[in-house]
């Protein structure tokens, strides 16, 4: 039997943020947009992790820009979060039902925070074919912590020479390649097809 595919998730089969939705969060937090986005990015890994809700996160984010957002200014902001996140590339969910369909054994190692993790989970059924949903909200470390990593390797009873990963950042891929697993930088799903061919052809028998 051929290894493990473990993906990332956003970047590689969900979109990363679109224009429009990155308009929307500055927009409904009401502040400059660099200052929005340095506080929103620096106070991230906390929230990725599990370690703070949405309100709690985005009260943080209003404390570090000097402003307050009230309940409802917070829901909405919760909201834009998750929409501005929450689009797939149809192309790379066809492959992955592809491999789930062949009998390949796939995973997910997602940096996510909570509330876009229910949302997935609630409007994507294709969640279902992966062996693990490795979501750093739940498992408590996000990439490139090699935690992350190992965290995967243990729930999946597999040795790491045997997973092969797929994320669209370089830091990442090291990280990974650094706790031996093999590591694809993604770009397109041509290219990561070819990639997966490869691998089955040099690993053959291995399980």
């Amino acid at each position: 039997m051929t290894g493990t595919v473990l993906f990332d998730l956003f970047g590689v089969i969900a979109q990363h943020q679109s224009t429009a939705g990155k308009n929307r969060l500055v927009r409904t937090a009401g502040v400059p947009g660099p200052a929005f986005w340095d506080a929103y990015w620096a106070l991230r890994p906390p929230y990725d992790r599990g370690e703070l809700t949405g309100p709690g996160y985005w009260r943080r984010v209003a404390d570090s820009l000097g402003v307050r957002f009230d309940g409802h200014r917070t829901a909405e902001l919760v909201e834009a979060d998750i929409a501005g996140w929450s689009a797939v590339d149809d192309t790379m969910v066809s492959l992955v039902e592809e491999l789930a369909a062949a009998g390949r054994r796939i995973a997910l190692l997602s940096n996510i925070p909570e509330e876009l993790a229910v949302h997935y989970e609630e409007h994507h059924p294709w969640l279902q074919h992966f062996a693990i949903r490795a979501f750093s909200c739940r498992i408590g470390h996000a990439k490139p912590d090699p935690r992350s990593y190992r965290w995967c390797q243990e729930a999946l009873h597999t040795e790491p020479e045997h997973i092969f990963f797929v994320d669209d950042r370089q830091e990442n891929i090291r990280a990974a390649e650094a706790t031996g697993m093999h590591g694809h930088l993604f770009t397109t799903p041509a290219r990561l097809r070819e990639a997966l061919a490869t691998w089955d052809s040099a690993t053959g028998s291995r399980s």
